[in-house]
């Protein structure tokens, strides 16, 4: 017997009796279904699993792992589809009889003489089913098959799931569910096509003879319709027993949970403690936990009144004796409870995106090509205080986007996280930066302005007077080829007998006077001093006075760089009293500090307060006895604010809950023995488009290399063969669009600069960056091409 006449017999078998096709399943909707409730519950369920540094974690999907041997989606898909066509085309050969040697097997073993019956047309339908699995497996993988769900398999599972965050199933357990189901689908073939009858008899045995010879009466199609669902389930609950389907559903039963709305109990509990508090529900607290939760359900309490009352709360975890004080407050306030000092629940105007659970600022998107890592590659790009605790270092050109892309964000952010009680920060530059309008600020010091209300500390609060001569030296004479030690010596001599006698350090005036010789202020000060009884501090005083007569004598030096501030303003209003002084020695509390440097005119004086604001920031961090708050120094920019002095200080903030933001126009503007000390002391990098190349070699230097394999790949036209292998050459390019080629493939492990400086200095487009980050615990992120904005 031939496969075609047995197929024949075995469609035409007695007593086959077809079922109709049950009632189409409606389709999947393409998008999952959108989480009821405010923008704040939403806000809150958005899912942020852990990533590398400085990637933005709000609605990030973990990528699948990197295959280095991807398709390009024309060659995949014309593959698929010619081993598909190939497939079908083999399939439709044999069902009409023109491949007879695929039946051989069945002629050995004497198929002719079984006839026609239920065994024979039984192994000739198992027979088929098994080379149609023999077809499926060999064209497709031919055809790329696991390529091609591999590609596919993100949108399915997003379709169905809702995500893409669903882990395969084992290889094991996927080939036992689908060898159960192809056999079950064999089976009830068999079953529904009259080949195999005996589970009929039941059928036959309960339904009465006269209900057979009436026909299809409605009895009749009631009872052998129930017959017929009711064996269909025994086949599927016999094959999904030997196919251990449960397993495949317990994998994939919370992601179809999800895809409908529904969570699973560890996800409820989750979404509960974040919008529900149960945590303060649990801690007996539930009057206060109910007006929290009923203020986030309608809308009153935004991102920033949640993280503000979730600082607070963990603050109760670790004092569990302040809970009466918290759930009392919260109680009477609701939202508005644990306000900031200013009274301020959110910034005026937010420029740039941010995730407050995170403290996450999005900055920009690594862009999709083949010099950033795969798997930063597509993702969006954010900074915060665990990157930025280890110092920024921006480096490019005016007009690149460091102001407005970086150096704002950041300080924005970290507005946001002050009035949440996580941070302090401190942002300098000039009126023209525009880092942020003062209604985002609770002191804003304008260096020259006589309206201003704010005035700077010329010693950063330091009451020692060492430590308050060394700021003021590193401040005047940092970067110069004076010693600030040589400054410091000299400026000590002057500043102790003066706190010696007045009980306070001198201000720019009286401290340029006693530099410049004031024999009038000088002898005030001697007489002061005898009343003091501090006659140790008098013999400071001789010193300072046999030195100024020296002709190298630094005095008259450092009087004329005090001048620079006397005239910028750097003292207005403090002889008359009409402002008050800031110094950085208040970062212990969540301050937004503005500091503008003075305009036009007094370029020199910038530069002297931005490295005295860059030295008293390490040196007040540091002392902090209370380090809980994180401590930000953004300078819009750091020119010539960078010294030795300065360096250090940048090493010892990471360990302090601190970080600092330098943009810088060139590396040029440091000098030329502190390059690379810079560069080693931030743990975050970045260089934007349109730097120098003698820049960019400082940043390759700093970036390192890594080992790559590099293939040399010779390839030439294959013109081999007669007609047919032409023709068989000619349908795959017209599928896949590229020449059948030989190709020789030499690969070499060599070692290269992950970024070169020519790359850096002319292959970075506009409004780009490169950036690498490490965060405060150590772990480094690799330099990645972002789009800025």
């Amino acid at each position: 017997m031939n496969s075609k006449g047995a197929r024949d017999a075995r469609e035409t078998g007695a007593g086959a009796r077809v079922v109709p096709p049950a009632g189409g399943v409606p389709p999947v909707p393409r998008q999952p279904p959108q989480a009821e409730g405010p923008p704040l519950i939403r806000w809150l369920h958005t899912p942020r699993p852990p990533a590398g540094p400085g990637v933005w974690r709000h609605g990030h999907e973990p990528k699948p792992p990197h295959d280095p041997d991807r398709l390009g989606d024309r060659e995949l898909h014309g593959t698929a589809l010619l081993a598909a066509l190939t497939g079908w085309l083999v399939w439709s050969l044999y069902t009409n009889g023109y491949i007879n040697a695929v039946t051989w097997p069945l002629d050995w073993l004497g198929l002719d003489s079984w006839g026609t019956g239920t065994a024979g047309i039984s192994v000739i339908y198992a027979y088929e089913l098994l080379l149609v699995c023999l077809l499926v497996y060999a064209f497709g993988r031919v055809g790329n098959a696991p390529a091609l769900w591999r590609r596919w398999r993100p949108a399915f599972l997003r379709l169905v799931c809702g995500r893409t965050g669903v882990e395969p199933l084992p290889r094991r357990t996927a080939l036992r569910a689908t060898a159960a189901l192809v056999a079950g689908w064999g089976v009830w073939r068999l079953c529904f096509r009259g080949v195999w009858e005996f589970w009929l008899e039941p059928l036959y045995a309960l339904v009465p003879d006269s209900w057979w010879r009436e026909g299809d009466t409605g009895a009749y199609t009631v009872t052998y319709n129930l017959y017929y669902v009711l064996w269909t389930a025994v086949l599927i609950a016999l094959f999904a027993a030997l196919g251990d389907w449960r397993a495949v559903w317990r994998r994939y039963r919370p992601a179809l949970a999800r895809r409908g709305g529904a969570a699973t109990a560890e996800e409820r509990a989750q979404l509960a403690r974040l919008s529900d508090f149960t945590e303060l529900r649990d801690a007996g607290a539930h009057d206060a936990a109910e007006r929290l939760a009923a203020d986030a359900r309608t809308g009153r309490m935004g991102d920033l009144d949640y993280a503000r009352i979730l600082h607070a709360w963990s603050a109760v975890r670790a004092r569990p004796t302040a809970l009466p004080a918290f759930r009392d407050e919260a109680r009477a306030h609701g939202a508005a409870a644990f306000v900031h000092p200013s009274g301020d629940r959110d910034l005026p105007v937010r420029a740039a995106r941010h995730d407050l659970l995170t403290r996450q600022v999005r900055i920009g998107l690594a862009v999709d090509e083949d010099r950033n890592p795969y798997a930063y590659r597509g993702e969006h790009v954010a900074l915060d205080p665990a990157v930025l605790g280890t110092s920024l270092l921006a480096v490019g050109p005016p007009g690149s986007g460091k102001t407005g892309r970086v150096v704002r964000p950041v300080t924005e952010a970290m507005c946001l996280h002050a009035l949440t009680g996580q941070a302090a920060v401190v942002a300098v530059g000039t009126a023209s930066a525009a880092l942020g309008p003062d209604r985002a600020f609770d002191v804003v010091v304008r260096v020259g302005d006589p309206a201003g209300t704010h005035r700077l500390d010329l010693y950063g609060g330091a009451t020692d007077t060492d430590e308050a001569s060394g700021l003021v030296a590193e401040a005047l004479v940092g970067g110069t080829r004076v010693d600030p030690r040589e400054a410091a010596a000299v400026l000590v001599q002057l500043i102790g007998p003066y706190h010696a006698a007045y009980g306070r350090l001198p201000g720019v005036p009286e401290l340029r006077a006693m530099l410049d010789g004031a024999p009038a202020l000088l002898a005030t000060l001697r007489d002061d001093l005898a009343l003091a009884g501090a006659p140790e501090q008098q013999r400071e005083l001789d010193a300072r006075a046999r030195q100024s007569e020296r002709p190298d004598d630094l005095g008259p030096h450092l009087a004329d760089r005090l001048a620079l501030l006397d005239r910028a303003g750097f003292s207005l209003g403090d002889r008359e009293g009409t402002t008050r002084p800031f110094s950085l020695g208040a970062l212990v509390h969540p301050l937004r500090v503005r500091i503008d440097l003075p305009g036009t005119g007094h370029a020199e004086a910038g530069r002297i307060i931005t490295r005295l604001l860059l030295a008293q920031f390490a040196a007040a961090v540091t002392a902090r006895p209370d380090r809980s708050l994180f401590a930000c120094l953004v300078l819009d920019d750091a020119t010539a604010a960078i010294t030795q002095g300065t360096v250090r200080g940048l090493t010892h903030l990471r360990q302090a809950n601190a970080g600092a933001v330098l943009a810088l126009r060139t590396l040029d503007d440091v000098p030329a023995g502190l390059r690379a000390g810079l560069l080693g002391a931030v743990g975050c990098r970045m260089a934007f488009s349109g730097i120098t190349t003698w820049d960019a070699e400082h940043f390759a230097r700093t970036w390192g290399t890594e080992w790559t394999e590099d293939q040399d790949v010779t390839r030439t036209q294959d013109r081999s063969g007669g007609s047919v292998r032409r023709m068989v050459r000619g349908v795959r390019k017209l599928f896949t669009g590229r020449d059948a080629t030989t190709e020789s493939v030499t690969v070499r492990r060599v070692e290269r600069e992950r970024w070169s400086a020519s790359e850096l200095a002319h292959r970075v487009p506009p409004r780009h960056a490169v950036l690498s980050l490490t965060t405060v615990a150590g772990e480094p992120g690799p330099p990645v091409l972002v789009h800025l904005g």
